[in-house]
This record gives C-alpha cells, sequence and structure tokens, in this order.
C-alpha cells in the first residue's frame, strides 16, 4: 500500500480567505440567538426597544420604531426566523426586507413614528428625536415591562426602561426595532427620489455622500433638505 500524505498548517497560519468568509458568515446567521439571550436576562417578559434611522442625513423625515417582544409567548419558530436579526447597518437591504415581516409577525406590538424635515428645522434635531422614540415607545410598553432605548433614557418617559450602548447589536428588540426603522425610511427616500431625481435620494437616501453633496453643489437644495443643524455638506458649500 502507498504512503498517505497528509498536509498540515503551522500552527498559527492565517486562515484561507474562504475559510474566514464561512465562518463570519455562520457568526452573522446566529446572531440572533445572542441577542434574545441578552433581552431574556434582563428577567421581562414584554421587553420593548427603540431605534431611530435619519438622524445623521443631510435629506429626508427622522423615523423611529419601537418593538415590543413578549418572551413568554415567542415561538420557536420566531426565534429561528429572526436567527439573523442584528444592527440594520450591519444587513443589506435585501436581509432587511426579508426581515421586516418577520419582525412584525413577531413583535407583540410595533410602532412606527414619522417627523419631517420642517419640524427638525423648527425644533431642532436632538428634541425631534428624543420625541420621537417616546413616542414609539408609548405605544408598545407594558406595565411591569422594560423599555430599552440605544445609547440614551429616554427623560419624562414614566416607564422602566435602560439605556444599552451599542444597542442596536446587543439587544433582540432595540435590533427588531432598528430594521423597522431602516426599512420604513429607505422605502420613503426611494418613492421621493422619483419626485426629485437631480439628488439621486434612492441611492443614498439622504444621507452625506460624495454623490450627494456633488448633486447640493449642482442644484441647490431640495424641499427634503434640513437646514437646521450644522453638517459638513453645507459648510463646504456655504448653505448653513
Amino acid at each position: 500500500m502507498g504512503e498517505v500524505s497528509t498536509a498540515v498548517e503551522p500552527e498559527g497560519a492565517p486562515e484561507a480567505p474562504s475559510t474566514q468568509k464561512r465562518r463570519k458568515r455562520r457568526k452573522n446567521v446566529h446572531t440572533g440567538r445572542k441577542l434574545f439571550a441578552f433581552d431574556r436576562e434582563l428577567g421581562y417578559r414584554y421587553v420593548a426597544g427603540a431605534d431611530e434611522a435619519g438622524r445623521g442625513c443631510l435629506a429626508g423625515p427622522l423615523v423611529a420604531a419601537a418593538a415590543l417582544f413578549d418572551l413568554e409567548r415567542l415561538t420557536l419558530a420566531d426565534r429561528r426566523a429572526l436567527a439573523r436579526l442584528n444592527d440594520s447597518k450591519q444587513q443589506t437591504e435585501a436581509l432587511r426586507e426579508e426581515l421586516y415581516p418577520v419582525v412584525m409577525r413577531a413583535c407583540a406590538g410595533v410602532a412606527v413614528v414619522s417627523r419631517c424635515v420642517r419640524g427638525i428645522d423648527s425644533r431642532g434635531l436632538h428634541v425631534t428625536n428624543l420625541d420621537a422614540l417616546r413616542s414609539a415607545l408609548l405605544r408598545v410598553a407594558r406595565p411591569g415591562g422594560i423599555c430599552l432605548v440605544d445609547g440614551f433614557k429616554v427623560p419624562d418617559f414614566g416607564h422602566e426602561q435602560r439605556a444599552v450602548v451599542d444597542g442596536d447589536c446587543r439587544s433582540a428588540a432595540i435590533a427588531a426595532a432598528s430594521v423597522l426603522a431602516k426599512v420604513t425610511r429607505d422605502r420613503y427616500m426611494r418613492q421621493a427620489a422619483e419626485r426629485h431625481p437631480e439628488w439621486g435620494f434612492g441611492s443614498h437616501v439622504g444621507y452625506s455622500t460624495p454623490e450627494h453633496r456633488a448633486a447640493i453643489a449642482a442644484h441647490g437644495v431640495s424641499p427634503l433638505h434640513r437646514l437646521s443643524f450644522d453638517s459638513t455638506a453645507y459648510q463646504q458649500l456655504r448653505l448653513g
């Protein structure tokens, strides 16, 4: 019988790129399990999370969402379907769209609140953001439950709450709210692109990209652009 040769990689040798990608993909597939484990460890049956989309944009509304999970009634099928739940910014548009109806079915309550550009201009971004988050959470909060907000607490709220730093990648409830807010806002901005094609909202959805800043330089601002807070793009273009 001939000899059998087995190749052994040196200890500490870097993994092949294909292996790294597979491991990263497997890790991402099961992120939702860790997020639900975080929420369960809080010790509450009802866990609501809130997050926003569009706070750092040059144009378009600010959208806040709240998602409530009843952890005692969440089915195994729901948990499996939400295994890929994560911070919406870490997901592709296609995955967010896929998760959106799953979140809607699995949640015991959801709320989405939008604040328009003129409202942001008149009240200020920070005040508008807090008000939108508070409004969304109040619609889903349950007595005896807890409300989680990504990064900070909402003042004058009246329910048990906790600020969770990097909450959209730690808590399932916050991550679910992140998906709802991001999908809702992106859909709106892509519809707005049909009414305002010069600014390319369908691609950057209002964020400060080189293409967006170039469009502002060429066409000025649209009715969807915010003018009430400092922006590098606006300062460079002397619009703010």
